[in-house]
């Protein structure tokens, strides 16, 4: 659910799978009248959190949050709506985004330990094994991001791995990419012995990751959408 509302906060991502898990994009009456459709009778909302800065009465700013009334593209009649169709990139396109603007290098290798796709050295450089498909590298190497994104404390190496395996099928879902290799079988493990507040910090780890990987992502795919519309218009 977080891969397909990835803009959305962990805590509205699961109120969204709790009453609507098959949703796929969500807007108001008022979003959706803009876009030229209308939300059919008697549909039942989603609701979600929507924060709202406030003054305490110590004068500190203080964030709230408002109940907001959302339906799924599926309960609103979008016969008059016009969706632009998502742009399409190449494997090459996509790998490039991903290594772009990254802070450390990105080296190829013809080996690692255990036949591993991708690891970080102790300078934090990335490692990239050779010869490798392009869903392959593209997993291997977002991984690594994300574990770097995450890795702050050595005594959460079990909480970290999952995290960052979990950003990392966030943003192959995002840019569809293969991933029929990923098993969440286990997550229960991960989560045992967590009260509600700390699977929710740890959900919005794994949200906060991917999302940081993916904005870098965007302003190189944006730049190659601009380009590609330049020529067409030569």
């Amino acid at each position: 659910m977080q891969s397909r509302f990835d803009r959305y906060s962990a805590v509205n991502a699961l109120l969204i799978l709790a009453q609507k898990p098959e949703a796929t994009r969500i807007g108001d009456f008022d979003y959706w009248k803009g876009m030229g459709g209308f939300v059919r009778p008697r549909q039942t909302s989603i609701s979600i959190l929507e924060p709202h800065e406030y003054v305490k009465e110590d004068g500190s700013p203080g964030i709230g949050y408002n109940i907001k009334k959302v339906f799924d593209i599926s309960q609103v009649d979008t016969r008059k709506v016009r969706i632009n169709p998502l742009p399409s990139f190449t494997d090459r396109q996509l790998l490039g985004a991903l290594i772009s603007k990254y802070p450390m290098k990105i080296m190829g290798v013809d080996e690692l330990p255990d036949n591993r796709g991708a690891m970080t050295n102790p300078d934090g450089d990335i490692l990239v094994r050779k010869g490798m498909e392009f869903s392959d590298t593209f997993r291997a190497v977002a991984y690594e991001m994300a574990w770097a994104e995450l890795a702050t404390d050595p005594e959460l190496l079990p909480e970290t791995e999952f995290c960052a395996y979990s950003a990392t099928y966030l943003l192959c879902k995002k840019y569809g990419v293969e991933t029929q290799a990923f098993n969440f079988d286990k997550v229960g493990d991960v989560f045992d012995g967590m009260d509600a507040q700390a699977i929710k910090g740890e959900l919005a780890q794994m949200r906060d990751a991917a999302e940081n990987i993916s904005g870098r992502m965007a302003k190189q795919l944006d730049a190659v959408s601009k380009a590609a519309r330049n020529q067409e218009a030569r």
